[in-house]
């Protein structure tokens, strides 16, 4: 029986949303249709928009249903670069591909907050980079955020960052996509213009996501077509994945209690790990970090080798690395956080979910280190370098 301990990739989905999902699959109905069977399919949607305010203390008014994560956060840069004839994106050296590739794309300024070696935005440089903003060289700041890291699980001080923003009449993107579900998101607190969530992350179907765009942020819509969603993004509602991301949420957002006790059981992990591996490091460790995730890094046993190794042990974890043109680079985060490469070679990360258990954990920590004393059969990472 394989044990899945890649819920940040992806989560199960949870019985109650397979089930109203199904059932709405077998009903027909145009959400955007003014009969009766549309009007049906219509508040399907409304009871989501509903769930998603209360959960993450926004209006319903102000959540536009999208695809996916990754296109909540397109709109979102979108219409904050629309908000004004300037603007330098700020955003942090972390940040997801989904926000990372995406200010490249928009040919706007852009420059990189850097992170602390526990993989935290630098207040500090941020502070001192708007102390310095010139309005009319730099334009608007646009604060693009993740309130936690999807391969660390650092919790990111996007309360601070926004007010620092606030100040120079900045607008703030924020990727709660990791987040949502899983610790406690307030839109309304964090002061955020722009906020993102995937269901997927938290046990909700893949292909829905959401923006919540505060009453008075700019929304300037990059899908044409219908005047779906109040003319803010065109397309024919997905209703069942709709009410699936609502009703996730609601459930999710209802097990927070739960799910703060899984870092329990990644603490757990580190120690048995850290026991055999004694230089092995764990990212964050010490940060306030989602409960769920652990990030590791071993210099010389490169992180795609783990995945296989585990994988052929009937276990799914994910490496940091990554294969561009046939070249290994070391992971983001830790390239970021300042490992040497043979060390960011080596990350991997092991994330638990909503239905993980300490037994799944203490499996891991016992196949991890069977792989490692094959990998190197004096259980001493020193010698590791001769391992691909």
């Amino acid at each position: 029986m394989r044990i899945y301990l890649d819920h940040n990739a992806t989560t199960p989905v949870r019985p109650d949303v397979i089930r109203l999902m199904t059932d709405i699959m077998g009903e027909t109905g145009n959400a955007s249709s003014v009969h009766a069977d549309g009007q049906a399919a219509l508040r399907r949607v409304e009871i989501a928009r509903r769930q998603v305010g209360k959960a993450l203390c926004a209006r319903p008014e102000d959540v536009i249903f999208t695809g996916s994560g990754t296109e909540a956060l397109n709109l979102a840069l979108n219409s904050a670069v629309a908000s004004a004839p300037a603007v330098t994106i700020l955003h942090s050296a972390i940040e997801h591909e989904a926000v990372a590739a995406t200010v490249q794309a928009l040919g706007v300024p852009v420059e990189e907050i850097p992170v602390t070696p526990q993989g935290i935005a630098d207040l500090g440089w941020l502070e001192d980079r708007l102390a310095h903003w010139d309005g009319d060289r730099d334009g608007r700041p646009v604060l693009a955020l993740m309130l936690a890291n999807n391969e660390i699980g650092t919790i990111q001080p996007v309360a601070g960052a926004v007010r620092l923003v606030r100040d120079r009449d900045g607008l703030a993107v924020v990727d709660a996509i990791q987040a949502a579900g899983k610790i406690p998101v307030d839109t309304a607190s964090m002061g955020s213009d722009y906020t993102a969530i995937s269901a997927h992350k938290y046990g909700g179907p893949q292909g829905a996501g959401a923006l919540i765009a505060n009453c008075n942020a700019t929304v300037r819509r990059h899908l044409h077509g219908g005047g779906q969603e109040k003319m803010r993004r065109a397309g024919t509602l997905n209703v069942a994945g709709i009410a699936g991301l609502g009703l996730a949420l609601e459930q999710s957002t209802a097990g927070l209690g739960n799910f703060a006790e899984l870092a329990e059981i990644r603490d757990r992990m580190a120690a048995g790990l850290k026991a055999v591996a004694p230089d092995l490091q764990i990212l964050g460790e010490g940060a306030q970090r989602l409960p769920n995730t652990l990030g590791l890094a071993l210099a010389g046993w490169k992180g795609e080798t783990q995945v296989m190794a585990l994988d052929l042990a009937g276990f799914s974890i994910s490496a940091g690395a990554a294969c561009s043109s046939g070249k290994a680079h070391g992971s983001k985060i830790g390239n970021a956080v300042g490992l040497d490469k043979s060390t960011s070679l080596g990350f991997v990360r092991v994330s638990l979910g909503w239905n993980s258990t300490a037994d799944q954990a203490d499996a891991f920590v016992e196949a991890w280190s069977e792989a490692f004393r094959r990998a190197c059969p004096a259980s001493n990472t020193k010698t590791l370098n001769a391992v691909s």
